[in-house]
């Protein structure tokens, strides 16, 4: 039986702009795969709150769409920290989960004061030159997007996953990272996953993952998808 496939962004992301422009879900569907696209809440044409204390639970709008039976379910960085929780609360409903662009950051607390600096950058303060807050401001910045509720979804309050948390995904997960990405590396997370495997993807920075066709193979040979 080939189950039903739901595709979940990351942050200052969409279906549209993930999974549809890198050609990835339309890869799916030439495969006979049913794809479920969602917009998480802040982004793409869900709504757009401005208050942090809206974006407490992300999975609410992934679970709307899916159908009753176990689905594969893919998320990007924001997204597969979503899937995380949502397979954690609602085992029944996932049958594997591929995780890409999350690591470290999902297991310990920002030592390095990164998220602040991130946050501080959306709200327009100065970062002191750091790449990567000017990476996130350009894309908040990006046509279509909500720069203050992408700012409120950074600053909602979430705790890293706990080893007891993370015990309750027994499903097949893959996670997979790029060698260059800042929320790596992914082997602590994947000790913690009951039945996981890690594949690092070489040269390969945090928001190039999605379009790296080295992410599209492994993928689709987790999930035993054929392409003609």
């Amino acid at each position: 039986m080939k189950h039903p496939i739901v595709l979940v962004h990351g942050w200052g992301g969409s279906f549209s702009t993930t999974w549809k422009s890198s050609g990835f879900a339309d890869l799916l569907e030439d495969a006979g795969r049913t794809v479920i696209g969602v917009d998480l809440l802040g982004h793409g044409e869900a709504p757009k709150p401005h208050s942090p204390e809206d974006y407490g639970d992300l999975t609410e709008r992934v679970l709307q769409v899916m159908p009753p039976e176990p689905v594969d379910l893919i998320g990007f960085s924001l997204g597969a920290i979503t899937l995380l929780r949502l397979a954690i609360e609602n085992p029944d409903r996932v049958k594997s989960l591929v995780l890409a662009g999350i690591g470290k950051n999902v297991i310990e607390a920002d030592s390095q004061d990164s998220h602040r600096l991130i946050v501080d950058a959306l709200e327009g303060h100065s970062t002191e030159e750091n790449n990567l807050a000017r990476l996130f401001v350009q894309y908040a910045e990006q046509p279509g997007n909500d720069k203050i509720a992408l700012t409120a979804i950074m600053k909602r309050q979430r705790d890293p996953y706990t080893a007891e948390e993370l015990a309750k995904i027994t499903c097949p997960v893959l996670v997979v990272i790029g060698d260059k990405d800042f929320a790596g590396p992914g082997d602590g997370l994947v000790a913690m996953l009951p039945n996981a495997r890690l594949v690092s993807l070489r040269n390969v920075d945090h928001f190039a993952t999605t379009e790296n066709f080295g992410f599209f193979d492994v993928a689709f040979d987790f999930l035993g998808v054929d392409l003609p």
